[in-house]
């Protein structure tokens, strides 16, 4: 078998290097990978890190249907993000150069078949969780029919989505029937001039829309994401606590990250320490909730709030020893860290007629080179990866 699929890909990728290990935790698989428009082949297993575990993984109860999810650390990935075009409606400037950046051709993205044929192969193995990201996912046209499908995996349990809400109001009712059941909102500033300046567009008012529109379609909550840059917006941050005090608003704010072209620095950032405080000295009874293990957010509830608050702390307080996240990009390339360089094109051998098994293999090979935690802020910044709309919010 492994002959027969090795000869299919010499034959129909002849550029490209493919080396199939019998062991799945020796199993390599050389793909075409783009960085910033340029394509280059790497191996998963040509990263470096000096990444080193700096605190013990959570014990979290889990069944896996198959070992393809879970890495060399023990951790189970149940939750899997899909990109679905890197086109977007914004285009704000911690997620997109301002020179923009160049588009993967239509032809190389995955179709509607193919992220169901591969969203079923992790959902069988024990995926129960599925985001759908971008880009901006309510512009891709067959958007609706994606999330019907998806939601009709068994064994799926949440089929969520990010986005910025532009024009999220008028689809949503729609979106909730065919099964999208978890809503976050990108919103960075509740000034309309200064959205502007940020995202580089108008529409302000179509996102409070479109939060008001979740609201009142029952989501519970409706998940604000909400990226904080000093000088920028640190200073709306009780502001937006605010929100939550009538509704079912949960804040989510956001450590400023690196990523290729979008300025960043130290300086810009703001420490959930900081972020903290300043809330704690606006509003009185401030309880951190008991969150999950595989949590990326510090949850906490102010009394008398309808609604809740959440602090993602990927530089100050990073969270990889629980991480059960796993990214499948719009040009059909697998990603097992949002800060890590490596990736895997699963629509490559997908294309040339590779079996479940297969995919299975060259899955299960990335998911156990995961690295044990990222490399911290000051090496991110020095690292070459993706802008952030190329790998998806």
């Amino acid at each position: 078998m492994r002959g027969r699929v090795l000869d299919l890909l010499r034959r129909r990728f002849p550029l490209q290097k493919s080396n199939f290990g019998v062991d799945g935790h020796k199993l390599e698989y050389s793909c075409l990978t783009t960085f910033n428009g340029r394509s280059c082949s790497r191996s998963m297993a040509s990263a470096t890190s000096t990444d080193i575990l700096s605190e013990v993984p959570p014990k979290v109860t889990y069944n896996p249907l198959s070992d393809m999810l879970v890495d060399s650390f023990g951790r189970f990935h149940n939750y899997l993000r899909i990109s679905l075009t890197e086109r977007c409606n914004l285009r704000c400037q911690y997620c997109m150069p301002e020179e923009g950046v160049e588009l993967t051709p239509n032809s190389e993205l995955l179709s509607h078949d193919e992220i169901i044929q591969l969203a079923t192969l992790f959902v069988t193995s024990g995926v129960d969780k599925i985001r759908l990201t971008g880009g901006e996912p309510t512009i891709r046209k067959d958007i609706e029919e994606i999330c019907s499908s998806l939601s009709n995996l068994k064994g799926l349990k949440t089929l969520a989505m990010t986005t910025n809400g532009i024009v999220l109001s008028k689809k949503l009712p729609r979106l909730k029937d065919c099964g999208v059941n978890a809503i976050n909102i990108s919103l960075d500033t509740l000034v309309p001039a200064k959205f502007e300046f940020i995202t580089r567009r108008k529409g302000h008012q179509k996102v409070m829309e479109s939060i008001n529109a979740a609201v009142e379609l029952g989501y519970n909550p409706v998940k604000i994401n909400c990226v904080v840059m000093r000088g920028l917006n640190d200073d709306e941050i009780c502001d937006f606590v605010e929100m939550t005090r009538e509704k079912p608003i949960n804040v989510r704010f956001i450590e400023f990250m690196p990523f290729d072209g979008n300025v960043w620095n130290d300086k810009k950032l703001v420490p959930y320490a900081e972020m903290l405080d300043r809330v704690r000295q606006r509003f009185k009874n401030v309880e951190r909730c008991k969150d999950h293990p595989t949590d990326t957010a510090k949850n906490f509830k102010i009394e008398g709030h309808c609604g809740t608050i959440s602090f993602i702390t990927s530089m100050t307080e990073h969270f990889c020893a629980g991480c059960n996240r796993l990214r499948l990009l719009a040009d059909g390339n697998f990603k097992v860290c949002l800060f890590g360089p490596s990736e895997v094109s699963l629509r490559d051998p997908l294309r040339a007629g590779v079996d479940d098994l297969m995919l299975k293999e060259i899955i299960g090979a990335a998911v156990k080179r995961k690295k044990a935690a990222h490399a911290g802020m000051f090496d991110l910044a020095k690292t070459t990866n993706r802008p952030m709309i190329h790998i998806g919010g």
